[in-house]
């Protein structure tokens, strides 16, 4: 826009540390990408990033806004107490910050923490079984994978202490009735662990389409063979550029 805001706010770059507009640019990139997937859910879902530095200040959505709009500058920095830390017209949705500040709070890797409610991952979190080693994909994820059980709306701050050591180590969580979560130390970790947690879901509840007679359990050698390839990443780093350009042609603005 003519005057530099965005979203209703004033642009930020140039106003804040190097070191926070870049995670505000990871941040808004990841709320794009999960749009351009049909993941998001309107306005209720999170992701957030920590801040670089000794605070523990964090970003997170702007409530009210949907992801597709989200940028860079209308991001809202808060404490680990939920207390809004600059000037904007934005509130933060209290069900957000009770998941989100419980993992960063905990977790010193926990740089970014995504939460989502889509179709396939409800479906499978809802599945009493889990999720299955049906697919290349699963075998990935389950070695990262924990379980937290849904507790109602996570408005209640006692929930924190149950969901953080449900998560423990893990970086890839199935939240019961409710959704996915993933924690990354990178933006791009943090996305292509929820990306291969959500695809093996959807190829979990495509293979189960038909019934569950006849479902093939990948072999318990071949489980194994997985955990071991898997145990040095899954190349976050590597697709990260290609999806930030896919980004730039599909849903430019984000680093408004």
């Amino acid at each position: 826009m003519a005057d530099g805001s965005v979203g209703g706010v004033a642009s930020l770059k140039g106003k804040v540390s190097a070191e926070e507009w870049q995670a505000r640019v990871d941040l808004a990139a990841l709320y794009r990408l999960v749009a351009l997937h049909g993941w998001d859910d309107l306005i209720y879902t999170h992701i957030s990033a920590r801040i670089p530095g000794p605070e523990h200040h964090f970003l997170i959505n702007p409530y009210g806004m949907l992801f597709d709009e989200m940028t860079a500058s209308s991001l809202v920095k808060i404490d680990l107490e939920g207390n809004i830390l600059q000037e904007t017209p934005y509130f933060i949705n209290p069900a957000g910050f009770t998941i989100h500040s419980a993992i960063h709070a905990a977790r010193e890797d926990a740089h970014y923490v995504m939460h989502l409610h889509s179709d396939d991952g409800v479906a499978v979190a809802a599945q009493a079984q889990g999720l299955m080693p049906l697919s290349q994909h699963a075998l990935i994820v389950l070695p990262r994978l924990a379980y937290h059980d849904y507790e109602g709306i996570a408005l209640n701050h006692d929930e924190r202490e149950r969901l953080v050591a449900d998560i423990g180590d893990k970086t890839l969580m199935l939240l019961r009735n409710h959704g996915t979560l993933a924690v990354g130390d990178s933006a791009a970790n943090c996305w292509v662990g929820m990306y291969y947690l959500e695809r093996a879901c959807t190829m979990q509840v495509k293979a189960l389409s038909g019934g569950a007679e006849g479902i093939l359990i990948a072999p318990d050698a071949a489980q194994a063979e997985v955990r071991n390839q898997v145990g040095r990443g899954i190349g976050g780093a590597l697709a990260w550029p290609g999806c930030l350009r896919k980004l730039d042609r599909e849903r430019p603005g984000y680093d408004a």
